[in-house]
Order: C-alpha cells, then sequence, then structure tokens
C-alpha cells in the first residue's frame, strides 16, 4: 500500500526549508520546536527517506529533500492558483518558468525562446546563465524547468532528463573588413590567422579543430572564448576571426559588422533544450519543449 503524504507535513518540510531551520520555522508556523522536529521526522518515515542532513551545525538539504522542496513548490502554487480560480479573481497571477541558458548560447536564441514563450501565453520568463552541468543539475532539482544549450545529451544523463534537438545550423568563418582578401584561397587562406576560438570544451570547437586537423590548417588562436557576444566584440575590433553559427553570422554580416570570409563544409553547430521528468509540469515549459525550434 502506497503511503498517504500528509499536506500539513509537507508544509512544515517547506516552511523549514526555506527558514533555514527548525527554530526559524517554529516561529512563522506558531508550533513548537519540537512539535515540528516530531512533524518532521514523522514525513521522513512515511517517504523513507531523510530530508535533511543533520551532521553539520545547521541543517543542510539532501539530494531527496530538494527533489521534495521542487515538488512542494510547485503543489502549494497550483494551490494558490486553485483559490484564485475558485474565487475568480481580475488580478491572476502569471505563471512563471524558468530557463537555464548555457554561456555559449547565442543571445539572439534566447531572445527568440522568450518571444516563443510569450506568444504561447502571459508569463514571466526567468533567465539564468551558467555552464550546462551546473544547470542539470538545478533542472534535475527541479529549481529550473527548462535548460537551453549547446551541449549535446549524454547518456550519463540518466532517466531524468529527455532533451530534443532544436536546431543544426552551418558555421561561418567572419572578421572585420580587413581580413576580407581570406574569402580567396578559403579554407586554406585561414593557415597561421589570428582566430577566436570557442571554448575548449565545447562541441562545435572539437568539430572546428578536428576540420582543421582534416585540411593541414593550423590557425593562430588568439583568444578562447565561451561568451558569443564577447566574439562578436573582439571580432569587430578586429582581434581575429570567429566561427559562428549561420543566422548570428547573417545578422552581422547584413548590418555589415563583419564580413564573410567563408562556410566551414560538414561543420556544424547545435542546440538542445531540456526538460525534466516532473509529475507536475510547468506548462510553459511543456509548450516550449513540444514546439520550439529555432528558425533558420
Amino acid at each position: 500500500m502506497r503511503p498517504w503524504i500528509n499536506y500539513h507535513h509537507l508544509l512544515y518540510f517547506k516552511t523549514i526549508a526555506l527558514e533555514g531551520g527548525i527554530a526559524n520555522a517554529a516561529k512563522k508556523l506558531r508550533l513548537g520546536q519540537p512539535t515540528l522536529s516530531t512533524q518532521l521526522k514523522q514525513f521522513e518515515t512515511t517517504l523513507g527517506h531523510a530530508l535533511f542532513d543533520r551532521s553539520k551545525r545547521q541543517l543542510q538539504l539532501t539530494e531527496a529533500g530538494r527533489l521534495v522542496l521542487g515538488y512542494a513548490t510547485e503543489i502549494f502554487k497550483l494551490g494558490d492558483e486553485m483559490l484564485d480560480a475558485l474565487s475568480d479573481r481580475h488580478v491572476a497571477a502569471k505563471l512563471q518558468v524558468q530557463v537555464g541558458v548555457a554561456d555559449a548560447v547565442p543571445k539572439h536564441i534566447t531572445l527568440e525562446l522568450f518571444h516563443h514563450a510569450q506568444a504561447k501565453q502571459e508569463c514571466v520568463v526567468s533567465l539564468a546563465e551558467g555552464h550546462t552541468n551546473e544547470l542539470l543539475r538545478e533542472l534535475r532539482a527541479h529549481r529550473i524547468d527548462l535548460v537551453l544549450s549547446n551541449d549535446p545529451p549524454h547518456a550519463s544523463e540518466g532517466g531524468g532528463i529527455y532533451a530534443k534537438n532544436i536546431a543544426r545550423m552551418p558555421v561561418l568563418v567572419v572578421g572585420a573588413k580587413k581580413y576580407a582578401s581570406l574569402k580567396s584561397g578559403f579554407p586554406a587562406s585561414l593557415n597561421q590567422q589570428p582566430l577566436i576560438m570557442p571554448a575548449i570544451q565545447t562541441k562545435l570547437r572539437h568539430a572546428i579543430d578536428h576540420y582543421f586537423k582534416l585540411n593541414d590548417i593550423t590557425p593562430n588562436i588568439v583568444a578562447e572564448v565561451q561568451d558569443t557576444s564577447l566574439q562578436k566584440l573582439m571580432a569587430a575590433h578586429g582581434d581575429g576571426l570567429i566561427v559562428l553559427a549561420a543566422p548570428a553570422a547573417t545578422e552581422l554580416i547584413g548590418s555589415r559588422a563583419l564580413v564573410e570570409i567563408g562556410t566551414l563544409p560538414d561543420v556544424y553547430d547545435e542546440l538542445w533544450l531540456f526538460a525534466g521528468k516532473r509529475r507536475l509540469e510547468n506548462p510553459i515549459a511543456a509548450k516550449l519543449m513540444k514546439e520550439f525550434r529555432v528558425r533558420s
């Protein structure tokens, strides 16, 4: 027989987690500390998992605790929405979707995702940048709803996360006007030319390195930059050539900020959207996961 969740216990646990300890939570809930501590232990017994690590001076959430806190937040948020709907309030709270964006994702792609979310339903889109591995940990803990990344899914991700390929874009080499002569003899003309490369750990960087090795091209690497906005700025200053996905490069070429040197054959930049498997899905996140693709 499956255990029955006592939602008072769930509220007590959520309050303890957010208030940082039993003493502060007891004050907020107007309960005695011994009573609250007993209720928490009963809840942990029901779930069969320790929710806090008690070996340190302050209570810290265990992995199971972080998971339960994510669900508790969604459950009580849904409860608030239900009360709003039943009372027919004129000012309903906007839905919120939290998206983690990898550092190397071009800003115009993030903007496109934001516009798509707004077109689906009036909502608040919370965007946070970081490394893909860190963002996926947040996704597993249900602290964010989606991750937008240029890193492909790995077998080690396990069954708790699923991914969707949202773009496969050819890449162009672009630079300031002083490099326009390199169009002649491309790609061999890149040999010993200053190049601002993507970060070493990215899939795009591996593809570029592989292409150069196959074609006996040895560029003069002057910088390795994760942020595509900084890459563009450095290229506009004439610091070196950059390799960009076609949509971003075309925009810069059209504005005459940079000139196209050439396209790298068989080299592509891919983008992925990750979501965690949850029983209570964020409706905006679910729509984005189902429908969003980068416009070519």
